[in-house]
């Protein structure tokens, strides 16, 4: 029997991605288990999913973080807010996304190969997901210093507390529980 020969370049090609995907199947592997071991309550840190969300640093609680997903198609949906930017199909479910940075009052988020969807926890009873420009990985806010800020009316319940990192990068935690219940977010419509 003879066998053609391959050409070594598309070997070779496919080999390396191959391998990307190996390495990117590890490391979402990775981050899913340490995510269920913090969320199960190993050890006693106070764990947090660390986002970039424009150009600020947010902490989100794991136990109201759902999946992580890379952006897909969004089919907007007429006569809604900036900031809604749409739905998307996540396995057969539709999900509402949001632009938490324009929610904000920030520039539009650039959707780029970094951005990701952060599901929020089936518990909290929403069917939706921030956009996120990047996900930074697990923080603990134990090993930052609480910043001493001054509320006033204008600050959101949601916005929990602000920390400051060992490097004095400020990192904002967010309450999502808070910001289901936010009249503005419940009002996609205009």
């Amino acid at each position: 029997m003879v066998q053609a020969a391959q050409d070594p370049s598309t070997r070779n090609d496919s080999g390396i991605r191959e391998g990307r995907r190996a390495r990117l199947r590890d490391f979402q592997a990775n981050l899913v288990e340490r995510m269920q071991a913090v969320q199960r309550g190993a050890g006693n840190k106070r764990n947090h999913l660390g986002v970039q969300i424009g150009e600020q640093r947010w902490l989100l609680d794991l136990k109201q973080a759902g999946e992580i997903m890379t952006v897909g198609g969004i089919t907007p949906v007429p006569l809604t807010q900036d900031w809604y930017l749409g739905l998307s199909n996540v396995r057969g479910n539709l999900i509402g996304v949001i632009d938490f940075a324009r929610f904000c009052g920030g520039a539009p988020t650039v959707i780029d190969r970094d951005s990701r969807i952060i599901a929020l926890a089936p518990p909290l009873g929403f069917n939706c997901g921030l956009l996120v420009s990047r996900v930074l990985g697990l923080r603990s806010s134990d090993d930052m210093t609480l910043k001493n800020c001054e509320s006033s009316a204008d600050t959101p319940a949601w916005l929990a507390r602000q920390f400051l990192d060992e490097e004095s990068q400020l990192w904002k935690e967010l309450d999502l529980s808070l910001v289901t219940k936010d009249s503005r977010f419940l009002h996609i419509g205009l």
